[in-house]
This record gives C-alpha cells, structure tokens and sequence, in this order.
C-alpha cells in the first residue's frame, strides 16, 4: 500500500513539474523577447546611430552640381555696312574712273547687312591714239560676334589676313609688292602687281583694310589700250590708297562715328560738365604752371 501510495504521489508530481519547468522557462524568455524588440525599435528612431536613415543635408555631395555659364564674346562695334556705291565721294570718282557713271553698279549680295560691294568702269576713247581704261570695285563684309566663332573683330581679322594673301597669289600677277598702310582702320595692306592680258598690260592695285568687324577689298586697275601708255602705277597706288581710307571713313561714319576708332559714346571722348568743373576748382600742385594759361608780358 505504501509502496502503492509512492508511486500515486510521484505520478502526480510528475506532470505538475514538467509544467513548472515549462512555466518557468517561458517567463524567462518573455523579458528577452522585450529587450530584443526595443533594441530593434531604437535603431532605426534615432538619427546619428549606425543604421540610421537620416536625410542628407543640403552640402552633401549627393546634389547636382550647377551649371557652367556659357562663354561670351564681345559685342560687334559695327551694326551696319554703308551703301555700297556710296561710300566714295563724287570727287574722288571723278579722279579714279572719270568717265564711269557715279552711281556705279551695285553687287547681287542678298545679304547687304553683312556683305556688299559696287563697281565703276571708266573708258576714255581717244580715237586713234588708244584709250584709258579704269575698273574700280568695292567690297565691304561685316562679321558678327558669335560664341562659336569669336568676336567679329577676330573673324574679320582672319578674313583680313586671308585676303591678303589670296591679292599676293593672283594669278598671273608679276612684279608683286606689298606694303602696309598706316592710317587706314585698324591694318590696311596695299599689294599692287602687272598683269599681261589680251587687251593690253594692266596696273593693278589692291588695298584690303580691316577697321573693327568690317574688312573692305578695294581693286583698281588700269591700262592703255590700243596702243595708248600703260599708266603710272605709283599714281593708281595712290589713288588706290586715298580711296581705301575714305571706304573706312564712310564705314565709321554708317555706324555714328565721326572717325575711326572713336565712338561718340565712350566715356574718353569728350569730359563731362560735372568732370571739368570740377577739375577747374581743385588747385594746381605747387611750383607747377597750367599750360591754358596767358604768360603776362
């Protein structure tokens, strides 16, 4: 009976403890399952902590960068070209083709903005002693400033240099000379050669001239024919020469300058009333002598 009873109470204590065992592990793992999940919480709430998703500030270099500014050039000085047959005076006309039609004969351009050119054709007949015979033509091209070329000045100046060489290597041209002319725009070059034709030996004169973004291709060219005198060519050099400069004047004069290189606008042509008046009150340094002033006698 004893033994009987033993047994009984082991059998009920032996389900009760593997309950409690179970109890007891459950309640142990409870307070980890907690600690784990607000360890889980707290990682990804404050910002500055390994794993933290914070936003990235306006310096960071996730931005794009700006964007470059496009390059500029400078501004063309000249706007306009002159009317082509215009640019000489009747006077000057006159001496060069004397018996051409001053109205001359204007160039084909559709472009008379930025490309024109006229032409005069002077034949004096003398019967049988020959005759004189002039070809005068004019050429003016303006450039305009472009950031993918240059400024017109830069172009113009290639353009310049390219038709100088292209005077230089005329064909047929003999005797070729060149010389560079003061004076006349920003650089003027004169090329005259001989050249053999048909109708007779012919002078020719070239002047290319660049003044700001305009470059202007003066040819004057003359000869004797039928039997008459080949003219002087340092006369049609001259004439040639003389007739460049008033082409860049009349180019000047088109845009509202009065001369070449000086525009009516800049600040170094004339002082302001403001400027000299004061200029006028603040003494002269000492032991110095105005050059305006009269020398008492």
């Amino acid at each position: 009976m004893q033994r009987a009873a033993q047994r009984d109470d082991r059998a009920q204590r032996g389900p009760r403890a593997t309950r409690l065992s179970r109890a007891l592990v459950c309640a142990a793992a409870v307070p980890a399952v907690l600690i784990t999940a607000a360890c889980s919480s707290d990682s990804g709430d404050a910002p500055g902590k390994a794993g933290a998703s914070a936003k990235p500030s306006a310096g960071s270099g996730s931005q794009k960068p700006s964007a470059k500014p496009s390059p500029t050039v400078q501004a063309s000085v000249f706007r306009k070209l002159p009317e082509p047959c215009k640019v000489l005076p009747k006077k000057t006309l006159g001496e060069l083709v004397p018996e051409a039609d001053t109205d001359g004969k204007k160039g084909s351009s559709d472009e008379t903005a930025n490309r024109s050119s006229c032409s005069w054709t002077s034949l004096d007949n003398n019967g049988v002693k020959g005759s004189q015979f002039r070809w005068l033509n004019v050429s003016l091209l303006r450039f305009d400033s472009d950031a993918s070329r240059g400024s017109g000045n830069d172009q113009a100046h290639t353009y310049y240099t390219r038709q100088v060489q292209d005077a230089k290597a005329a064909s047929g041209a003999k005797n070729v000379k060149a010389e560079a002319l003061g004076g006349t725009g920003d650089e003027a070059t004169a090329v005259h050669y001989d050249l053999k034709k048909k109708e007779g030996a012919f002078k020719q004169q070239t002047v290319v001239a660049r003044v700001e973004n305009v470059v202007i291709t003066l040819d004057y060219n003359g000869a004797g024919l039928a039997g008459d005198k080949t003219p002087d060519a340092d006369d049609l050099t001259a004439d040639a020469k003389k007739a460049a400069k008033e082409a860049v004047t009349a180019v000047a004069s088109a845009n509202g300058r009065e001369t070449e290189g000086t525009s009516p606008s800049s600040p170094s042509a004339s002082p302001s009333k403001s400027t000299s008046k004061d200029a006028s009150k603040s003494p002269a340094p000492k032991g110095s002598t105005s050059s305006s002033t009269p020398k008492k006698d």
